[in-house]
Protein backbone atom coordinates (compact mmCIF):
# COMPACT_ATOMS: atom_id res chain seq x y z
CA UNK A 1 0.00 0.00 0.00
CA UNK A 2 1.09 3.44 -0.50
CA UNK A 3 0.91 5.32 2.18
CA UNK A 4 -0.29 9.18 2.98
CA UNK A 5 2.87 10.91 4.88
CA UNK A 6 0.51 11.57 7.87
CA UNK A 7 -3.66 10.37 8.22
CA UNK A 8 -5.56 12.29 6.21
CA UNK A 9 -8.08 14.92 8.31
CA UNK A 10 -11.59 14.40 7.81
CA UNK A 11 -14.86 17.13 7.28
CA UNK A 12 -17.87 18.01 4.91
CA UNK A 13 -17.98 18.98 1.89
CA UNK A 14 -19.65 22.89 1.75
CA UNK A 15 -19.20 23.65 -2.05
CA UNK A 16 -16.76 22.91 -4.88
CA UNK A 17 -16.72 25.85 -6.90
CA UNK A 18 -14.16 27.90 -9.28
CA UNK A 19 -12.94 24.23 -10.30
CA UNK A 20 -10.08 23.97 -7.93
CA UNK A 21 -11.53 24.83 -4.91
CA UNK A 22 -13.35 23.53 -2.07
CA UNK A 23 -15.23 24.67 1.19
CA UNK A 24 -14.38 21.72 3.95
CA UNK A 25 -16.86 22.03 7.57
CA UNK A 26 -13.97 20.71 9.84
CA UNK A 27 -16.47 20.71 12.46
CA UNK A 28 -16.50 22.50 15.76
CA UNK A 29 -17.13 25.64 14.02
CA UNK A 30 -13.63 25.73 11.78
CA UNK A 31 -14.18 25.77 7.62
CA UNK A 32 -10.92 25.35 5.39
CA UNK A 33 -10.68 26.38 1.95
CA UNK A 34 -8.96 23.20 0.04
CA UNK A 35 -6.97 23.13 -3.17
CA UNK A 36 -9.07 20.45 -5.60
CA UNK A 37 -6.47 18.90 -7.89
CA UNK A 38 -9.23 17.61 -10.69
CA UNK A 39 -10.24 19.53 -13.58
CA UNK A 40 -13.33 16.74 -13.96
CA UNK A 41 -16.51 16.99 -13.42
CA UNK A 42 -16.38 15.52 -10.45
CA UNK A 43 -19.93 14.46 -11.19
CA UNK A 44 -20.94 12.02 -8.13
CA UNK A 45 -18.22 13.30 -6.15
CA UNK A 46 -19.22 16.48 -5.27
CA UNK A 47 -22.41 16.48 -3.85
CA UNK A 48 -22.44 19.35 -0.86
CA UNK A 49 -22.79 17.54 2.99
CA UNK A 50 -20.85 14.84 1.39
CA UNK A 51 -17.93 13.35 4.12
CA UNK A 52 -14.56 13.88 2.52
CA UNK A 53 -10.71 13.40 3.54
CA UNK A 54 -8.06 16.32 3.56
CA UNK A 55 -3.99 16.51 3.63
CA UNK A 56 -2.36 19.03 5.27
CA UNK A 57 0.38 20.52 2.82
CA UNK A 58 1.87 23.60 5.10
CA UNK A 59 4.57 24.48 2.27
CA UNK A 60 5.19 28.37 2.29
CA UNK A 61 5.12 28.02 -1.58
CA UNK A 62 1.20 27.17 -1.46
CA UNK A 63 -1.37 29.43 -0.87
CA UNK A 64 -4.17 26.83 -0.10
CA UNK A 65 -2.43 24.73 2.59
CA UNK A 66 -5.02 21.59 2.45
CA UNK A 67 -5.84 19.43 -0.22
CA UNK A 68 -8.84 17.59 -1.51
CA UNK A 69 -7.83 13.79 -1.65
CA UNK A 70 -10.87 11.56 -0.94
CA UNK A 71 -14.99 12.03 -1.41
CA UNK A 72 -17.29 9.25 0.14
CA UNK A 73 -19.55 8.32 -2.36
CA UNK A 74 -22.22 5.18 -1.86
CA UNK A 75 -19.93 4.64 1.12
CA UNK A 76 -16.83 4.42 -0.03
CA UNK A 77 -14.03 6.57 -0.22
CA UNK A 78 -13.00 8.06 -3.62
CA UNK A 79 -9.64 9.22 -4.71
CA UNK A 80 -9.70 12.46 -6.70
CA UNK A 81 -6.44 13.74 -6.84
CA UNK A 82 -5.61 13.39 -10.30
CA UNK A 83 -1.89 13.62 -9.40
CA UNK A 84 -2.14 10.25 -7.98
CA UNK A 85 -3.28 8.51 -11.17
CA UNK A 86 -0.60 8.17 -13.30
CA UNK A 87 1.91 7.54 -10.39
CA UNK A 88 -0.53 4.31 -9.18
CA UNK A 89 -0.72 2.93 -12.94
CA UNK A 90 3.16 3.53 -13.04
CA UNK A 91 4.09 2.12 -9.67
CA UNK A 92 1.75 -0.90 -10.47
CA UNK A 93 3.26 -1.49 -13.56
CA UNK A 94 6.91 -1.44 -12.07
CA UNK A 95 6.21 -3.85 -9.65
CA UNK A 96 4.65 -6.44 -11.72
CA UNK A 97 0.94 -6.06 -10.98
CA UNK A 98 -0.22 -5.89 -14.08
CA UNK A 99 0.30 -9.11 -16.06
CA UNK A 100 -1.08 -7.55 -19.12
CA UNK A 101 2.13 -5.14 -19.16
CA UNK A 102 4.69 -7.30 -17.97
CA UNK A 103 8.16 -7.66 -19.67
CA UNK A 104 9.21 -4.55 -20.40
CA UNK A 105 12.67 -3.25 -19.87
CA UNK A 106 12.06 0.71 -19.66
CA UNK A 107 9.49 3.00 -18.81
CA UNK A 108 8.57 6.84 -19.61
CA UNK A 109 6.41 9.11 -18.71
CA UNK A 110 5.23 12.05 -20.74
CA UNK A 111 6.79 10.98 -24.03
CA UNK A 112 5.74 12.82 -27.06
CA UNK A 113 3.82 10.91 -29.73
CA UNK A 114 1.30 10.89 -32.44
CA UNK A 115 -0.21 14.85 -33.49
CA UNK A 116 1.48 16.96 -30.90
CA UNK A 117 0.47 14.53 -27.88
CA UNK A 118 2.44 13.10 -24.88
CA UNK A 119 1.60 9.89 -24.21
CA UNK A 120 1.20 9.18 -20.64
CA UNK A 121 3.63 6.15 -20.11
CA UNK A 122 5.66 4.58 -22.72
CA UNK A 123 7.20 0.92 -22.08
CA UNK A 124 9.34 -0.36 -24.14
CA UNK A 125 12.28 -3.01 -25.16
CA UNK A 126 14.79 -2.95 -27.45
CA UNK A 127 12.28 -4.59 -29.96
CA UNK A 128 8.97 -3.36 -29.07
CA UNK A 129 7.24 -0.08 -28.08
CA UNK A 130 3.96 -0.21 -25.86
CA UNK A 131 1.70 3.24 -25.82
CA UNK A 132 -0.33 3.39 -22.35
CA UNK A 133 -2.74 5.93 -22.07
CA UNK A 134 -4.22 6.37 -18.10
CA UNK A 135 -7.84 7.63 -17.07
CA UNK A 136 -8.99 8.50 -14.09
CA UNK A 137 -12.57 7.44 -13.42
CA UNK A 138 -14.22 8.46 -10.76
CA UNK A 139 -17.54 8.71 -11.67
CA UNK A 140 -20.40 5.70 -10.73
CA UNK A 141 -24.14 5.06 -12.02
CA UNK A 142 -25.55 1.56 -10.76
CA UNK A 143 -23.21 -1.14 -10.23
CA UNK A 144 -20.91 0.67 -12.81
CA UNK A 145 -17.67 2.83 -12.82
CA UNK A 146 -18.66 5.35 -16.17
CA UNK A 147 -15.76 7.32 -17.82
CA UNK A 148 -16.11 10.21 -18.58
CA UNK A 149 -17.84 12.35 -16.81
CA UNK A 150 -18.18 15.15 -18.98
CA UNK A 151 -17.41 15.67 -22.88
CA UNK A 152 -13.86 14.55 -23.51
CA UNK A 153 -12.66 15.97 -26.90
CA UNK A 154 -8.98 15.35 -25.67
CA UNK A 155 -9.38 12.12 -24.71
CA UNK A 156 -11.51 10.70 -28.10
CA UNK A 157 -8.01 12.50 -29.72
CA UNK A 158 -5.85 10.39 -27.70
CA UNK A 159 -7.87 7.48 -28.67
CA UNK A 160 -7.20 8.49 -31.70
CA UNK A 161 -3.29 8.77 -31.20
CA UNK A 162 -3.79 5.24 -30.48
CA UNK A 163 -5.13 3.62 -32.94
CA UNK A 164 -2.23 5.41 -35.25
CA UNK A 165 0.44 3.64 -33.31
CA UNK A 166 -1.42 0.32 -33.52
CA UNK A 167 -1.16 1.05 -37.64
CA UNK A 168 2.14 2.21 -37.30
CA UNK A 169 2.95 -1.21 -36.01
CA UNK A 170 3.01 -0.47 -32.23
CA UNK A 171 1.40 -1.62 -29.05
CA UNK A 172 -1.43 0.46 -27.61
CA UNK A 173 -3.35 0.48 -24.39
CA UNK A 174 -5.93 2.46 -22.89
CA UNK A 175 -5.80 1.94 -19.18
CA UNK A 176 -9.03 2.96 -17.02
CA UNK A 177 -7.95 3.52 -13.12
CA UNK A 178 -10.99 3.15 -11.37
CA UNK A 179 -10.19 5.02 -8.10
CA UNK A 180 -12.84 3.50 -6.44
CA UNK A 181 -13.62 -0.02 -5.28
CA UNK A 182 -17.59 -0.11 -5.19
CA UNK A 183 -18.27 -1.05 -8.88
CA UNK A 184 -18.98 -4.42 -10.70
CA UNK A 185 -17.39 -2.98 -14.02
CA UNK A 186 -15.93 -0.18 -16.06
CA UNK A 187 -17.67 0.90 -19.18
CA UNK A 188 -17.83 4.20 -21.14
CA UNK A 189 -20.58 6.93 -20.40
CA UNK A 190 -21.98 7.11 -23.69
CA UNK A 191 -25.12 8.61 -22.82
CA UNK A 192 -22.87 11.74 -21.58
CA UNK A 193 -20.16 11.60 -24.76
CA UNK A 194 -21.28 9.13 -27.58
CA UNK A 195 -18.43 10.12 -29.71
CA UNK A 196 -16.03 9.54 -27.01
CA UNK A 197 -17.93 5.89 -26.65
CA UNK A 198 -17.81 5.38 -30.49
CA UNK A 199 -14.28 5.78 -31.00
CA UNK A 200 -13.25 3.83 -28.02
CA UNK A 201 -15.40 0.63 -29.78
CA UNK A 202 -13.39 1.41 -32.78
CA UNK A 203 -10.29 1.72 -31.38
CA UNK A 204 -10.33 -1.87 -29.42
CA UNK A 205 -11.55 -3.10 -33.39
CA UNK A 206 -8.37 -1.71 -34.78
CA UNK A 207 -6.25 -3.54 -31.70
CA UNK A 208 -6.06 -0.98 -29.10
CA UNK A 209 -5.90 -3.21 -26.13
CA UNK A 210 -8.46 -2.18 -22.71
CA UNK A 211 -7.32 -2.38 -19.48
CA UNK A 212 -9.56 -1.15 -16.09
CA UNK A 213 -8.38 -1.88 -12.53
CA UNK A 214 -9.86 -0.53 -9.63
CA UNK A 215 -7.71 1.16 -6.42
CA UNK A 216 -8.72 0.58 -2.94
CA UNK A 217 -8.47 3.92 -0.64
CA UNK A 218 -8.33 4.80 3.09
CA UNK A 219 -7.52 7.87 5.14
CA UNK A 220 -3.62 6.10 5.09
CA UNK A 221 -3.14 5.02 2.02
CA UNK A 222 -4.02 3.37 -1.25
CA UNK A 223 -3.55 -0.40 -2.76
CA UNK A 224 -4.52 -1.73 -6.50
CA UNK A 225 -7.83 -3.45 -5.89
CA UNK A 226 -8.73 -5.76 -8.90
CA UNK A 227 -9.06 -6.13 -12.54
CA UNK A 228 -12.32 -5.13 -13.80
CA UNK A 229 -14.69 -6.03 -16.48
CA UNK A 230 -15.08 -3.39 -19.47
CA UNK A 231 -18.50 -3.42 -20.94
CA UNK A 232 -18.80 -1.53 -24.50
CA UNK A 233 -21.55 -0.57 -25.88
CA UNK A 234 -23.32 -2.51 -29.43
CA UNK A 235 -21.27 -0.71 -32.71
Amino acid sequence: MAEYSQPLKTGTLIRRYKRFLADIDLGGGETVTAHVPNTGSMLSTRAPGSRVAISHQPSPKRKLKWTLELVESHGTWVGVNTSYTNRIAETAISQDQIPELLGYSQLQREVKYGSGSRVDLLLSTPENRCYVEVKNVTYRTGDGALFPDAVTARGTKHLQELIQMVQNGHRAVMFFLVNRDDCAFMAPADEIDPVYANTLVLAQQQGVELIAYSVSHSLTGHELHRKMPIQLPAS
